[in-house]
Parts: structure tokens; C-alpha cells; sequence
């Protein structure tokens, strides 16, 4: 401890030097606005992924629900921006997103995840005290249903598919039967991983498959569009997983099946791999899951990698970023099917963001093996289930619209959590 009598060699927050801190716990508001952020709760809920739920407490009575990703370090992160936010108004929510951006610098994606669940839920905020769905403070609505692809997973849930032979889940004729059953779902788009292990000619450390690997990839695919034919959007994912010469191979391959976009073909931040790629095959590249920022965004764009970006709707930074971000890739004539592996909470702040760009065309549902998934949330003051024949009706109560199932939320807490609704 420094004493009284001892000079204190400790740096202040921001370094030392706060040539521009953004932190104002003052404002000139009239009494009804001038709120403060009085504490920022977590708890963790174990889905099919680890989703991570953040509780911003205001002194008003009013708080808000965002959700991150990358749970247990994101949460983690929250919590300790908590203490810097105390007393902020949470109505700044441009301000409070430099204000983190600053003082976070180089936590990366995790900090970015952090951003995210905090100012959504400042949006939620924001919009329970205004009486106006998140939309509305993002711009309003270009859409009032957001189509809803969904990530399908062939023979046995991923949980379950380790403990099986490769060979014998991921056939062409388990592609082609969960896909029958997810368009008799509702759902009139989806997305299949190809690069699945079924094949010993697949290295993993130089990302190289051989033919007879090459061709049961091919013969998934037109399995499936054997089975749903040529009107459902179809994409495939690959993870990151193969080389430049690989990627485009497969690439050219599967050219004749019309697809919606091949996702990820080589690994991430290699750009001018990436962009090669993108120039060699006549399919729509997508990615975009890994980038935070809308620079990074602007970068990707630029050298031409992707026709399709997908930004993760909790992980990018929050919805002012998204909105960001969509403006940038419109610029580029590049269009929105958003990463999406989150719980209704997240889905419904994505749903949001999504109704209020001009260049979304779907975002993503990971949870199709969760039963529960839809009694997660409720409707604030609307019945109905959040997804519902592949598409979202946009809620229309205040804030993001909907309220924790609180019982439901306490039975799938993860160890060491503890329930802050």
C-alpha cells in the first residue's frame, strides 16, 4: 500500500495521459433521461454453445439484456468495463462505445465481444425508457420479417457426432434427409459444413485433400440438391480449413449446383489467399465471423475476398458497429447473411440490426437441436415464438421486445453462475 507520505508511481487509467476521455457522469438532460449506470451484471447459459447474458442496472428501475459471444473471457471482460461505466448515462451509446474502445484498446475480439453485450444492452435500455423498439433507434425498418437460414448438421447433432465413424454419419444420404426435413421445417434456406473428416487423403497440416476426398464432397451437395432442388438457398461451410489449390478446386467442382456462397475456404487473414480464391470460382465467397471492426470490414472489402460478408451480430462491437459495418460493405455493393450462433436473446438483437440495413438477405440459427430454444424469451406484451418457419417477425415491444424465461434461464445456468433476472 502507498503510504500518505510516498509518492504514487501508479498510471492512471487511459496511461497516464487522458489527452481525450470520453467519460462524462454528468449530463444536461431533462430528470426522466438523466439516468446512470449503476451496475453491470453476467451469467452464463449452457445451449448448445456457451451463451453469454449481460445485465446493464440503471438508477431509473429500468435495465437492459445484451448477449456475447465467446462467454466465459467475454463475461469476464464485462464485468470489469462495469466498473469504468458506473454512473455513465446509458443513452450515449456512440459515446460509451469509444469511451471503451479507448480505454480497451488491444483487448481484440474478446473486448469487442464484451462491447457488444454491453451496448445492446444500453439499446434495450434506450429503448424501454423511450418506448420504441431497438429498430427505431437504428434507423428504422426496411423489413418486418428477417429470413432465417439454417445451419443443419447431417446424420447426428454435433454432440453427438464425435462418437460415431465419420463415414457413416456424413453420407450423401444423410445430407440429403436433414435437409428434406429442414425445408419441411419451413426454413427455405440453409447451410451444411463440408469440411467434414470422412476421408484419410486430407492432411490436416498442409489443408490438401486428394480426389477421392474432393468427390465425396461433391457428392454431399448434390445430394442435397438432388433432394430440395434449385429454389431453397443453399451454402456450404469450410472453416478455414484448405488451401488456395484445394479451395478452388472443390470450388469448380461444385460450381453446377448453384449455390448461395462457399464460406470460408482458406484460413483467416490470409488475403491475398483469400482474394484468389474469390477471383478463381464462380460462387459467392462469404466470411467475415472473424472480423470485429469496421475497418477490418473495410480492408476485406477493398481487396475483393469476399462477395458476401458475415459479421457476428455479438461479437462485432454492438449494433451501432453492425450498422456501421453493413454501411461500409453497401458501398461495395456486398450484401449481409450474418454469423449467428446465439441464444433468442442475441438472435432477437441481430433481428433488430437486420430489419434496419438495406443489404441484409439471412442470418444464421445454430440451435435447431436445442428444444427449448424458442421458450428461452418471450414476446414483451405479443405472443408467439421468436422463429417460426424460418423468419422472424421483428418484435415490436419496447427495447429488444423480449423478457427472459427466468425458471428456464436457472435450469440451464452453467456451474459457478448465478441467475441476475
Amino acid at each position: 500500500m502507498v503510504q500518505d507520505d510516498e509518492p504514487d508511481y501508479r498510471v492512471a487509467q487511459g496511461g497516464g495521459v487522458p489527452w481525450r476521455d470520453l467519460a462524462r457522469t454528468e449530463t444536461h438532460r431533462p430528470s426522466e433521461r438523466d439516468i446512470e449506470i449503476t451496475d453491470i451484471k453476467t451469467m452464463a447459459i449452457a445451449g448448445n454453445f456457451t451463451w453469454g447474458i449481460v445485465k446493464v442496472e440503471t438508477d431509473a428501475g429500468v435495465y437492459g439484456l445484451g448477449e456475447t459471444f465467446r462467454a466465459e473471457a467475454a463475461l469476464d471482460m464485462a464485468g470489469r468495463m462495469g466498473i469504468d461505466l458506473e454512473g455513465e448515462n446509458p443513452l450515449d451509446t456512440h459515446r460509451m462505445r469509444e469511451l471503451l474502445e479507448q480505454r480497451y484498446t488491444g483487448t481484440g475480439r474478446i473486448g469487442q465481444a464484451a462491447f457488444t453485450a454491453i451496448e445492446t444492452a444500453c439499446y434495450d435500455i434506450k429503448g424501454k425508457l423511450l418506448d420504441v423498439p431497438v429498430y427505431e433507434l437504428l434507423g428504422g425498418k426496411y423489413r418486418d420479417e428477417i429470413k432465417i437460414y439454417c445451419d443443419t448438421h447431417a446424420g447426428e447433432s454435433l454432440g453427438e457426432a464425435t462418437a460415431h465413424n465419420p463415414k457413416d454419419v456424413y453420407t450423401p444420404e444423410s445430407y440429403a434427409q436433414e435437409a428434406r426435413a429442414v425445408v419441411d421445417e419451413g426454413f427455405d434456406a440453409l447451410k451444411f459444413d463440408l469440411d467434414v473428416p470422412t476421408h484419410a487423403g486430407y492432411d490436416d497440416a498442409n489443408r490438401r485433400m486428394d480426389n477421392e476426398a474432393l468427390e465425396h464432397k461433391v457428392s454431399l451437395v448434390e445430394a442435397v440438391r438432388d433432394e430440395i432442388g434449385y429454389d431453397i438457398d443453399l451454402g456450404m461451410d469450410l472453416h478455414w480449413n484448405f488451401t488456395v489449390e484445394t479451395a478452388i478446386r472443390l470450388g469448380k467442382k461444385l460450381e453446377q449446383f448453384d449455390l448461395a456462397w462457399l464460406e470460408d475456404p482458406v484460413p483467416p487473414e490470409k488475403w491475398d489467399a483469400q482474394k484468389r480464391v474469390t477471383e478463381s470460382v464462380d460462387i459467392p465467397i462469404l466470411t467475415g465471423e472473424n472480423l470485429v471492426t469496421v475497418d477490418q470490414f473495410n480492408k476485406t472489402a477493398r481487396m475483393g475476398m469476399m462477395d458476401i460478408a458475415a459479421p457476428d451480430v455479438n461479437k462485432c462491437g454492438g449494433l451501432g458497429e453492425y450498422v456501421d459495418i453493413a454501411t461500409v460493405c453497401d458501398l461495395y455493393g456486398i450484401p449481409i447473411a450474418s454469423h449467428n450462433i446465439s441464444s433468442p436473446l442475441g438472435t432477437v438483437a441481430g433481428a433488430h440490426v437486420s430489419a434496419a440495413i438495406p443489404n441484409f438477405i439471412a442470418m444464421e440459427w445454430h440451435s435447431r437441436d436445442v428444444p427449448w430454444w424458442n421458450d428461452m424469451v418471450a414476446r414483451t406484451g405479443e405472443s408467439g415464438p421468436i422463429l417460426e418457419e424460418g423468419y422472424i417477425n421483428v418484435p415490436e415491444g419496447p427495447g429488444l421486445g423480449v423478457e427472459l424465461n427466468r425458471d428456464l434461464c436457472e435450469q440451464y445456468l452453467t456451474d459457478g453462475s448465478e441467475l441476475i433476472v
